[in-house]
């Protein structure tokens, strides 16, 4: 059976990609870094997101790769331990040079989040949820 699951990501520069999320304070499995891939690790259980250069990422799936500008074919999530930390986060991502799509708002009532677009135009979902005023 399954033990592991990661995600896989094709970027246009390994270099830029990894000095981005570097700046958002994430960090690296730098023993599978290759000149063409780096190993993002995320949250407490270090979720494998593996980065990879787009022609090292087309050899592996074998058809195009989604044009972030016009799509999404994916949205990733992850989790704050407040509002405070989504803002933080929301504001590394504008230092670093990603865009800020959605700006921190409340939703529902307990939940709080916004959404950001890294380099190369990959979406993710920051959000920090109040079970407490869950409904």
């Amino acid at each position: 059976m399954t033990k592991q699951i990661w995600l896989n990501l094709p970027v246009k520069d390994i270099k830029q990609s990894k000095l981005f999320f570097s700046k958002l304070g994430f960090s690296f499995n730098e023993q599978h870094d290759t000149e063409y891939s780096t190993c993002l690790l995320v949250g407490e259980s270090n979720f494998v997101i593996m980065l990879f250069e787009e022609m090292m990422f087309q050899e592996f799936i074998k058809n195009k790769i989604t044009d972030t500008q016009q799509s999404s074919e994916v949205l990733i999530s992850i989790d704050a331990e407040s509002w405070e930390e989504v803002d933080a986060i929301a504001h590394k991502v504008e230092e670093a040079g990603g865009i800020v799509f959605s700006k921190p708002a409340l939703s529902q009532g307990w939940m709080y989040g916004c959404g950001f677009s890294d380099l190369d135009g990959h979406r993710w979902g920051v959000l920090y949820m109040d079970f407490s005023k869950l409904s």
